[in-house]
């Protein structure tokens, strides 16, 4: 006897997405949010005019599934890169200690005159990374398999 496939048995690929508008940007941010990474993990290429993060990112696409099931939530690393970067500006951000962990909050952009602008990123503890940009190009791709998180609870924000 042959059983119907479920699409709960359809192989998960890595995420590789693209922004290039706010609109795409809106979906990466809501990817990212609550991705925790170490200070040594941040590269800015100068001359390549990259900037790039190395995320622990809460797998939130997942997260109803493994309520549902009742099984641990997941986590991912993932690569954060933003091209065309001009210039880079942080505020309560300490790069001094390379084992300082920061957590992402949210991804913003405020578009200027001919497509350039200027990325955020909102970092918990009131921290931020500013990245002046030519024009509007993320990229978030998994680079690990998902592992359990090492809290087994989905990140929260009490008001």
């Amino acid at each position: 006897m042959t059983e119907d496939a479920r699409f709960e048995d359809g192989r998960e690929a890595p995420l590789r997405l693209k922004a290039l508008d706010a609109e795409d940007l809106a979906v990466i941010a809501a990817l990212v949010q609550d991705a925790v990474f170490p200070a040594a993990e941040m590269k800015w290429d100068h001359k390549a005019r990259r900037f790039a993060i190395l995320l622990n990112r809460f797998r939130w696409e997942d997260a109803p599934n493994a309520q549902a099931r009742k099984r641990s939530y997941e986590r991912v690393q993932a690569v954060l890169a933003v091209e065309d970067v001009m210039k880079v500006q942080s505020q309560g951000v300490d790069k001094s200690d390379p084992d300082m962990v920061f957590s992402l909050l949210d991804l913003a952009f405020a578009p200027g005159e001919d497509g350039a602008g200027r990325l955020e990123l909102t970092l918990a503890g009131d921290g931020v990374i500013a990245l002046e940009v030519e024009a509007l190009e993320v990229i978030l791709q998994d680079v690990t398999r998902p592992y359990v998180a090492p809290s087994n609870k989905a990140p929260s924000h009490p008001t």
